[in-house]
């Protein structure tokens, strides 16, 4: 039986350090942290990339602090049950602080996303507008299960100058205590302001969170279908994210199948309890008596299986080493798993997966595996996602691996941001118009006009 006592780390005091508010309510924190904003948003690319290696240094300083506080998790988390999938969302491990070193320092590399001027213009002379970006503000972020999630979130709020309220999961509570405190301290002992960041611990905070619209900014939560509508249909307070993740690989008949079956099964198997998972295999009809055995043989030998139509049962009926598929009705192809387990069709085409796609997909992210580039294109012009592939598997959807350092999630909307969420997902813009004592009379009186000349700026 692990203990915090055996592993010399008191918990109760990490977790009391968190919540320097004392005995004043999430919202007026909330409300301290929007008076804080405009110091955050000042702030110098230097003193935010000093934040970000402190907190990298921090990480590795107290890593055994980290995994003794994650083993309490995952201890909880097989006493109660939880699903394997789903504990390896819990567990931050070795590998998981490598690759959130990795993203601190991807992070530090990566330019100010705050104050680029994406327009220059003259409206005429003297008279010069510009729009220059600048951090949203508040944002606060929601999220279940993985731990290293709120090190990615608050290093990207923290290099884009926004302030962050951040509310993760209980069932990684003494994790996420631990590295909030650590992020906490480190980027307060760079110079940032201390209510630039504020971490929400209790479930039944989580309402009045919701109620804060007129200093939260935008929210982004991340995790169940469920979960993500609670907060979109609770709130006044914009949301950014998607409620669902059912990704699709299409498998076309000019496809190279050897090159199908490692997409599909890097898709599904990977890490099959995320968002950008593949759910769905959909596969033409000229190719599938061909190529079904082989998909159900690579999936099997991840330990997964297919759930299917008549059809393909009836083209798996005789294939040996697979688990008998499953027959699903026609209105289950909007199941999102996130376990071992793929829905499967047959289709006349990529016209025909283009609309099965946009009728049962979450706009997420879809892949299609052809040598046919009329395919590709109609595929890729057709299908509505925030993410379109060709021949490679639907797991690259992720900010990391768009080179953005990490991300705060993915979002299937399409104002403001879409996809991975990045940098430049986290500023907004402001239009900033220098004079010398002009006004509209002179233009609207005829004294005066616009000659609008765009400037290198």
């Amino acid at each position: 039986m692990l203990t915090a006592a055996a592993r010399g780390v008191d918990f109760s005091k990490i977790i009391c350090s968190t919540c320097e508010g004392g005995s004043m309510g999430v919202s007026d924190r909330i409300h301290q942290m929007r008076l804080a904003f405009p110091s955050m948003a000042a702030s110098s690319v230097q003193t935010r990339n000093e934040a970000l290696a402190n907190i990298a240094k921090a990480l590795q300083e107290n890593s055994e602090k980290i995994f003794a506080a994650n083993a309490l998790d995952m201890q909880a988390a097989r006493e109660a049950g939880v699903a394997a999938t789903v504990q390896k969302r819990l567990r931050y491990d070795e590998g998981k602080l490598a690759e959130n070193l990795d993203q601190l320092s991807g992070l530090q590399k990566l330019p100010d996303p705050v104050g680029r001027t994406l327009l220059a213009r003259e409206l005429d002379e003297g008279l010069v507008l510009r729009r220059v970006t600048c951090p949203i503000g508040v944002i606060g972020v929601i999220f279940e299960a993985r731990p290293d999630a709120l090190v990615q979130i608050s290093s990207l709020c923290i290099k884009s100058g926004n302030c962050a309220v951040l509310k993760g999961g209980r069932e990684t509570m003494h994790t996420n205590a631990v590295l909030f405190s650590l992020i906490h301290q480190a980027a307060t002992r760079a110079g940032l302001p201390s209510e630039a960041l504020l971490q929400v611990e209790s479930h039944s905070e989580i309402d009045e969170l919701l109620g804060c619209d007129q200093d939260i900014d935008l929210l982004i939560p991340r995790g169940s279908n469920g979960f993500v509508r609670y907060i979109m249909d609770n709130t006044k307070i914009p949301v950014m994210g998607h409620s669902a993740g059912i990704c699709h690989v299409y498998v076309d008949k000019a496809a190279d199948q050897d090159m199908a079956v490692r997409v599909l099964v890097d898709a599904k198997t990977q890490y099959p309890a995320v968002c950008n998972a593949a759910e769905t295999l959909l596969v033409d009809r000229a190719i599938a008596a061909e190529f079904l055995p082989k998909a159900a043989r690579g999936l099997a030998e991840k330990g997964a299986r297919l759930r299917g139509t008549q059809e393909v049962l009836d083209l798996l009926a005789n294939v040996d080493g697979i688990p008998a598929p499953e027959l699903m009705g026609d209105d289950e192809f909007g199941t999102e798993y996130g376990d071992l387990v793929m829905s499967c069709k047959v289709v006349d085409g990529v016209r025909e997966a283009v609309e099965h796609i946009n009728r049962w997909g979450s706009h997420h992210t879809d892949s299609i595996v052809t040598a046919d580039d009329e395919a590709a294109e109609t595929f890729m012009s057709l299908v509505d996602s925030a993410g379109v592939y060709r021949n490679c598997s639907t797991r690259f959807a992720d900010g990391y691996r768009y080179g953005f350092g990490a991300e705060v999630g993915i979002s299937t909307g399409k104002l403001h941001a879409r996809g991975p969420v990045g940098l430049d997902g986290l500023v907004t813009y402001k239009y900033r118009l220098v004079g010398h004592g002009d006004v509209v009379a002179d233009f609207a009186e005829g004294r005066r006009h616009f000659h609008f000349r765009d400037l290198e700026d």
